[in-house]
């Protein structure tokens, strides 16, 4: 027995050091792969399960991370490294009363470690910081509409700014044209015009439901793309290789266009600009990072005031809010950023009778519709994320016949090909945010369907270069600890 267990562990230590190597590799989906092989042999040692839990949290799986981590503790209570990595997750899932419980144990544990002192008063400031807002805080029903205190037609703007300028009232492909060179160099837009294009996109979107339908007619094709994440210069790569957005050429943005990329701020500009510009042209979804407390966390928010101000973070945030929540093409296609519903029996109506001016809750069909992710068994389970839930094959073959559509396509996880065909080929996963991080290695994707037959046709590429700014350069200090 004695030298049967020792196997074992040998065999569960080559494992562990199989997947440290993919680990090292930014493999991450195959490193929890090998540290879940050296679980089975041996699932009583602390380190296996903190280092999955840090494999789940490279790939944004914070549930499990938490789940896991949690698991090292048990075993071993006294393992640093099992609170240091909950307490990064809870932290990275905007749970910082949680994380602060964790670092505080990390820091009873290695009192004169220098970096575990570090890490718990930057996770103190950051509570400290939430808390303050919370305080201040107006409640969402008392709030007043920002945008209703803007008018754009009195800003200035100043004799020697040579960027792009929109003449009048009308957005033109010229003036995108330009902002784009300007953007490509990394100049800013003057603030009239950015809060002329946030204003104009606002009264746009407000008049569309939380569900829209787009109908492509019989020999005409429409773009499907996902998740960009502030990565402004594969966006114009999707441009060089798909076309600008165009009544002839129209494209649909699955969410997430903002955090974690540094050029969020150019991107939803862009985005904005097209639909002010043409807006059969162009079509955009919320994300789950369409939301206040993603940016706060993951850099939009530290961005918008670095390169705009503080007034256009609210503004910012109002306008997410009016973002519709799905589409349906041609009557067969439904596109979401994430997923499917705790419950059957949902229908588009259901979906399109959402108030979804608000900012996303934390259980419900909005929260599942941003939130949730395929998986490969059958029925439902719990979110590796912590929000929303995971559900199978036979959920997404009941919801497509209950609303006689054909294909879902949502978006939200990062795929190494750029897209991931499941469920008997009924769902299919569109990431548009090649080489994510400037660490996964991953292509991007989009999908182009032709009508009337409406066939997915898929196109991957490959990321471009970009300047010398680091993906989170704008993020939350503490987060950017842990990045």
């Amino acid at each position: 027995m004695d030298t049967e267990n020792s196997t074992s562990a040998v065999r569960a230590e080559e494992l562990k050091l199989l997947a440290n190597e993919a680990f090292k590799a930014c493999k991450f989906s195959q490193a929890v792969g090998l540290y879940s092989q050296a679980i089975e042999v041996n699932g009583d040692n602390a380190v296996y399960w903190a280092n999955r839990a840090f494999a789940h949290s490279k790939l944004e799986a914070y549930g499990s991370a938490i789940q896991d981590s949690t698991r090292a503790i048990e075993i071993d209570q006294n393992y640093s490294k099992g609170y240091y990595r909950r307490g990064a997750a809870y932290m990275s899932m905007g749970k910082f009363k949680e994380a602060l419980k964790d670092f505080q144990q990390v820091n009873k544990l290695c009192p004169n470690d220098p970096e575990a002192i570090r890490k718990l008063r930057e996770c103190q400031k950051a509570v400290m910081k939430f808390k303050f807002e919370e305080a201040i805080s107006v409640p969402e029903s008392e709030r007043r509409s920002v945008a209703d205190a803007i008018d754009y037609h009195t800003i200035e703007v100043e004799s020697q700014y040579s960027g792009a300028k929109i003449e009048g009232e009308v957005v033109t492909l010229d003036f995108i044209k330009k902002m784009l060179d300007d953007f490509k160099n990394q100049k800013t837009l003057h603030k009239r015009y950015a809060y002329q294009i946030m204003l104009q996109t606002r009264d746009l979107l407000r008049a569309m439901p939380s569900l829209v339908d787009i109908n492509v007619s019989d020999g005409k094709h429409f773009t499907v793309c996902g998740d960009v994440h502030g990565q402004f210069y594969d966006l114009l790569n999707i441009f060089e290789l798909n076309g600008f957005p165009s009544e002839d050429n129209p494209f649909l943005f699955n969410g997430d266009f903002v955090d974690r990329g540094s050029f969020s701020v150019e991107v939803v500009l862009t985005l904005f600009a097209f639909k002010c510009m043409s807006p059969s042209a162009i079509y955009l979804a919320r994300g789950n990072h369409e939301s206040k407390s993603m940016n706060k966390i993951y850099g939009f928010e530290g961005e918008v005031k670095s390169k705009l101000s503080d007034a256009f973070v609210e503004l910012f945030a109002e306008v997410f809010c009016w973002l519709p929540l799905s589409h349906v093409i041609n009557k067969k296609v439904f596109v979401v950023h994430g997923g499917l519903f705790s419950v059957d029996g949902v229908k588009l109506s259901d979906i399109k009778a959402i108030d979804r001016f608000c900012e996303p809750p934390e259980e419900g069909l909005m929260c599942e519709l941003l939130w949730s992710d395929p998986q490969p068994q059958l029925g439902r389970g719990p979110s590796k994320r912590g929000v929303g839930l995971s559900f199978g094959a036979d959920v997404t073959k009941r919801f497509l016949q209950d609303n006689n559509l054909d294909l879902i396509v949502r978006s939200h996880e990062v795929k190494d090909e750029g897209y991931e065909i499941e469920h008997d080929g009924k769902l299919i996963t569109v990431f548009s945010a090649p080489n994510y991080c400037d660490q996964m290695g991953n292509k991007g994707a989009f999908i182009r369907f032709e009508a009337p037959e409406m066939k997915p046709n898929i196109v991957a590429f490959s990321a471009v270069p970009h300047p010398d700014v680091k993906p989170m350069a704008y993020a939350n200090n503490f987060l950017r600890l842990f990045s």
